[in-house]
Formats: C-alpha cells, structure tokens, sequence
C-alpha cells in the first residue's frame, strides 16, 4: 500500500520572510511540558545562528509550532534551519520524556519495518511554508500567529500566552524570557523585497 506524502518544496528568495509551521507527529499533544518548549526555543536560536536566520516572531501550539524567519545570508536555506531545528530537538525531547515516564513517550513510535522501531516527535514533511513579500503582510501574519491561542481558547487575549513573541511587540517593558527564542524584530521594509 503506497501512503501519500504532503511535501513541501522550499524555494529560498532573498528579501523574504518565511512564515512556517511544522507539527507534531499525529497533532499529538508533544509540546505541552514547558521542559519541551524550552528545549525547543534553544533549538529554534542554534540553528537560527548557524543558518543565516533571524527569528521574527513564534508561537508554540500544543501540537504545533508558528515560526516567522527573516534570511540574513544569501546562503540560508531554509530546509537547513527546518532539520537543525527539529533533529537535535527531537533527540532531547525523547531523552527528558523517557527520564520523565512521559505518557507519551509510547504513543510516537512508529514500526519503520518488522523489527525496527522509529521514534517521532515530529510529523513527516516540512510542514507549511509561506513566502511574505511587504512590511504588511508581514504584520498580518504576526497578527495572527499571536492570536492562535485565544482563538484555540488557552487563552482569553494574546498577552497571556506566554509561548509567543507577543510580548516583544507589545509589552517592552518586560524583559526577555529565558526560555524563549531570541527575536529580533520586523526587518526594515527595504529588506523585504
């Protein structure tokens, strides 16, 4: 039996920024301990840094992830920043919920082949991926990534989803959270093309 694949081709434009989204294996629940979703903003800045990437704005989901990224290098790709992103995370996430008798940790294994076994954190596939050309709908995108866990209900505004960069734009005068990812900011509109 042949099991259709979503893919997504990357096509890497410099002066773009990319809105991307990328899921946990069968939507599964995976990012709920805050342990998870710091490993994974460690995750998102390393490979940021490594790749040529500034990270514009995010949102951590329960089973999903909303990443906004800005190419700073002509060579950033963004299928580069994707496996760099999601492999070491993968790797941490299954040590702390093995360490951790995590419910889960069962549930994202999958029969590769008889006799192999194959943990995922992830779904298969890059996930969505969004070229966003003008300051504008750069701002719409943002707009709406912050919005997605009132809209979800975990929350009745923005500013009380902690998982996001809300509170960059917003509230400047918190300090940066640890635990998140490092936000740069929107480019300069002449930056997007």
């Amino acid at each position: 039996m042949h099991r259709h694949r979503k893919t997504v081709k990357h096509i890497d434009l410099p002066g773009h920024a990319r809105e991307l989204t990328f899921s946990c294996y069968r939507r599964l629940p995976l990012l709920e301990p805050d342990p998870i979703k710091i490993m994974l903003s460690r995750a998102i800045d390393a490979a940021a840094t490594l790749y040529g990437f500034t990270v514009v704005g995010f949102v951590y989901m329960p089973e999903h992830v909303h990443l906004v990224v800005f190419p700073i290098t002509p060579e950033a790709r963004v299928s580069s920043l994707l496996y760099a992103i999601k492999r070491p995370h993968s790797y941490r996430a299954k040590q702390w919920l093995q360490e951790n008798h995590n419910a889960r940790f069962h549930q994202i294994f999958i029969q590769e082949r008889p006799g192999k076994q194959v943990f995922r954190f992830w779904q298969e596939g890059s996930g969505y991926d969004r070229h966003i050309e003008s300051g504008k709908v750069l701002a719409s995108s943002l707009q709406y990534i912050h919005a997605n866990p009132v809209h979800r209900g975990l929350c009745d505004r923005p500013d009380q989803w902690r998982w996001s960069s809300w509170h960059h734009y917003f509230n400047a005068t918190d300090r940066h959270d640890a635990d998140l990812p490092q936000v740069q900011g929107m480019p300069a509109a002449e930056l997007l093309l």
